[in-house]
């Protein structure tokens, strides 16, 4: 059977099982800056986290849904767009596979992926006061509501 057709390395995996190996790795490699696997599962997701951060550089609106809509997890998403492009001050080759030796069980090459620039961590804002007062009166009338006594039909 011919090839035609078929892109990709297949992992021994079916289609959506290999979407989330690849997509887990990638939201792995934004969250660590630096991750350990081996060289095949590294060269496949150099093409599509490249991507993804030339689509975080360009920012907007759009391309922040498309990152998160590509990665599923809106935290990672969020922390590319905001934290992770704007230190990258290239406009392409913005990842480095360097081989690292064979993994003792089954002898797999292996290979770390990280970003060529240094990526600085910025600090996760605290979540404002304003909105826990919000949550704190919701769940009050929620509260008032159920201790409303209810009507029989009996004392009618």
């Amino acid at each position: 059977m011919h090839r035609n057709g078929y892109k990709g390395r297949k992992f021994g995996r079916e289609n959506d099982q290999r979407r989330a190996l690849l997509r887990g790795l990638m939201i792995a490699l934004i969250e660590h800056h630096s991750i350990n696997t081996t060289v095949a599962k590294a060269k496949e997701i150099r093409r599509p986290m490249e991507k993804l951060i030339t689509l975080a550089k360009k920012g907007g609106l759009a391309n922040r849904r498309l990152v998160i809509a590509r990665l599923d997890s809106v935290t990672m998403g969020n922390y590319l767009v905001d934290a992770v492009a704007p230190n990258i001050k290239r406009n392409s080759g913005y990842l480095r596979i360097t081989r690292t030796g064979f993994r003792a069980g089954d002898n797999a090459e292996m290979a770390t992926i990280s970003f060529v620039d240094e990526i600085k961590p910025i600090a996760k804002p605290a979540a404002s006061s304003s909105s826990r007062a919000k949550s704190k009166t919701n769940t009050e009338a929620k509260e008032k509501t159920a201790k409303l006594p209810l009507k029989d039909k009996e004392t009618k």
